[in-house]
């Protein structure tokens, strides 16, 4: 985590080095309160910023796993690879060598002192610090994939004079029973493990049961077999999958979990109020993003274009169908 002393502008911008990208913080107004009510225990918004200083601003977030991190040099000192490598990057769709772009990190901050109720429209309000603090008034393109095209959503009805377009993948204006009934679970398995103090088991089986609803039931299908194992209790081949994913996963707390899961279910935008002009980019085999949410999603926008992106891996098409996702920014910032 960024030190919270750190200056309110890590750089001056004027020139960017290279394309490692600089840190930038914007600070959380003392009066600065959720649509809760809470107060956000930090003291700033965090950033990252690429590309050229003088080049049209992007806005580019992903799902609640992403981070700042959008791209990462082969001489960089960060731990983890960016969450959009193969789309975002030099010379790759969205250039950055061609356009400035800022990705974020979510509030609440790791490690999460609490359990936040945090809207989509509260993490917009955190995206518009930054970009005051960058001096930048005007969005060429809001670039979203799952809670990042929410918070986009939000963004453009909020602020419908600051942002041209919006790519919106795998998001619609309101979050699906279904999917929050699945959530909902994941959240109760979240809590319980804090409570009886098995959180890393409780993160363990929450991200097991969200890699059922990331993916499609025929890749599924195809990827495993249903040989049954010797003994009942033991694992099947599936399962063996699932559980080594969910014991690999070190990128949320429960707090934090929770805060965002909950914001995803929360979410509610009305689509007459959004000017700007939408690339709405929807996944037949999306479990959480039903594409039929998606299709009336298009219907109420004044000005969008719908694009339909056929996917084996349902609602992780954005992270793994690179090509086809590269051709669909490219279409959001250049039409």
């Amino acid at each position: 985590m960024l030190d919270a002393h750190m200056d309110d502008m890590t750089a001056t911008l004027d020139h960017l080095p290279d394309l490692t990208g600089v840190d930038v913080t914007a600070p959380i107004p003392a009066d600065f309160r959720l649509a809760s009510g809470q107060k956000l225990m930090q003291s700033h918004a965090i950033g990252r910023v690429y590309g050229p200083a003088s080049a049209p601003m992007v806005v580019a977030i992903g799902g609640i796993s992403a981070s700042r991190v959008l791209f990462q040099k082969e001489d960089s000192t960060d731990t983890a690879p960016g969450w959009w490598e193969g789309v975002a990057g030099p010379n790759q769709a969205l250039d950055l060598n061609h356009w400035r772009v800022l990705s974020i990190d979510f509030a609440p901050s790791l490690p999460a002192d609490q359990v936040y109720t945090i809207s989509t429209h509260d993490q917009a309000r955190l995206v518009k610090l930054l970009l005051d603090q960058l001096g930048v008034n005007e969005v060429h393109d809001f670039i979203g994939a799952s809670y990042g095209a929410m918070i986009g959503l939000a963004f453009a009805e909020l602020y419908p004079d600051v942002v041209k377009r919006l790519c919106v993948i795998s998001a619609a204006h309101r979050a699906h029973p279904m999917a929050t009934a699945m959530r909902g679970l994941q959240r109760r398995i979240l809590m319980f493990g804090k409570q009886t103090g098995h959180e890393r088991d409780a993160i363990s089986l929450a991200r097991q049961l969200a890699m059922t609803t990331y993916r499609s039931e025929q890749e599924f299908l195809e990827r495993f077999d249903g040989v049954a194992p010797d003994v009942a209790g033991e694992n099947y081949t599936v399962c063996n999958y699932l559980r080594a994913r969910g014991d690999a996963y070190t990128a949320s707390d429960v707090n934090r979990w929770v805060s965002l899961s909950d914001s995803l279910d929360r979410h509610r935008v009305d689509p007459k109020n959004i000017k700007a002009k939408v690339f709405l980019a929807a996944v037949p085999t999306d479990r959480l993003v039903p594409y039929a949410d998606m299709v009336a999603l298009y219907e109420s926008l004044s000005d969008s274009v719908f694009i339909e992106l056929p996917s084996l891996y349902g609602h992780d098409a954005f992270l793994k169908e690179i090509a086809r996702v590269s051709d669909i920014v490219k279409h959001s910032l250049e039409d």
